[in-house]
């Protein structure tokens, strides 16, 4: 009876130290193959549960066909590698990409079939430390309400099951965590290819503070979970500084993902870098304990949506600008891969000539 309370104890205190703990995936990029807004060869190019429409923010000087066009999405094509002033030169700028790659349906691990970012760095042959960070195309809205987009991107009416949910766009794997108090790990499950460079994820909170967690250098071969553990988290509750903080109206806590850090130092060999990833996973403390409470203070007083609806529209123009001026970049384009040759005869010009009848010269019957 004895060793029987013992070890029922130790399982309940094993139990307690992780009861407050919760883990989550931050951004799954399984989850972010194109399926909607087909191009001119009837090829999907935005992902439909990441499409943003940023039209909103171009003004009144476009033309409906031209807003229509004014859509993104954090389909893994439009993801971009940033490189910083030392590694820029023209190669590296138009060499180094993101690429929706599929897993062969014979590897031996969960997501066999499925489709991970894969990633291409062009970093400078000559000594010097080279940074390159991948971003996504946009800056992840945490407020955006959760709502279903048709097939050609635009956003629907949320249903009632969407509203009563409580949830937001980008949850459950696209690039937002809420209710996130002290992170206690980060992971991140990538192929290495035995380069000796350094990998980062970068992390933003609800205040727009950025932060950088260095999750190891990328030396081996096969796919593999790198993780970050807090070196300042404390497990016993009694050992903690515990702070109180008022339930309402304070802002739900939140944390989005905001970009993966390459950095190659400058005794290792430049050059072309290729590296995969499938996702990125934190292990947490809650901020809040998700209660029914007896009054829906926020159906009365209504501060948070009113807060939240101020920081979405700020995310929505920061965004849209970004965007509008992209796609105007791409209209002043030029298309042409070649020129027009002087010296060819157009055959137009000479089927005519052809076909034209021989002059008739007077007097002739």
């Amino acid at each position: 009876m004895k060793k029987s309370f013992v070890l029922i104890s130790a399982v309940m205190l094993l139990l307690g130290a992780f009861a407050f703990a919760d883990e989550a995936f931050i951004i799954d990029f399984t989850l972010l193959d194109a399926d909607i807004v087909a191009d001119a060869n009837g090829n999907p190019t935005e992902n439909s549960r990441t499409t943003m429409d940023y039209s909103v923010t171009a003004g009144m000087t476009f033309t409906d066909e031209q807003k229509s066009l004014m859509k993104s999405s954090l389909a893994l094509q439009n993801w971009e590698v940033v490189l910083n002033s030392s590694a820029q030169n023209v190669q590296s700028l138009s060499l180094s990409e993101v690429r929706s790659v599929p897993v062969k349906d014979t590897a031996t691990v969960p997501f066999a079939g499925k489709n991970v970012m894969g990633v291409r760095v062009e970093f400078p042959l000559w000594a010097n430390n080279a940074n390159a960070k991948i971003v996504p195309p946009f800056s992840i809205p945490m407020y955006e309400p959760l709502a279903q987009r048709d097939a050609n991107g635009d956003v629907q009416e949320p249903t009632a099951e969407e509203a009563a949910s409580g949830k937001y766009q980008f949850e459950d794997g696209y690039g937002v965590v809420r209710n996130v108090g002290t992170i206690k790990a980060l992971a991140v499950t990538t192929l290495g290819m035995n380069f000796p460079h350094k990998l980062y994820i970068y992390l933003t909170d609800e205040n727009g503070v950025e932060r950088r967690y260095l999750m190891g250098t990328l030396d081996f071969d096969g796919w593999k979970e790198l993780t970050w553990s807090n070196p300042f988290y404390i497990d016993d509750i009694r050992n903690r500084e515990i702070r109180v903080y008022p339930i309402y109206p304070r802002g739900l806590p939140s944390i989005k993902f905001s970009g993966f850090g390459i950095a190659r130092d400058a005794m290792h060999e430049g050059d072309t870098y290729i590296g995969y990833f499938k996702d990125v996973k934190v292990i947490y403390d809650k901020a809040l304990l998700t209660a029914d409470r007896d009054i829906a203070d926020e159906d009365v007083w209504g501060i948070i949506s009113e807060k939240e609806s101020k920081k979405q529209n700020a995310e929505m123009v920061r965004f849209g600008e970004k965007q509008v001026n992209r796609f105007l970049e791409r209209e002043k384009q030029a298309q042409e891969d070649g020129f027009t040759s002087s010296l060819a005869v157009e055959e137009s010009t000479t089927n005519d000539q052809e076909a034209a009848p021989a002059p008739v010269v007077e007097g002739e019957k």
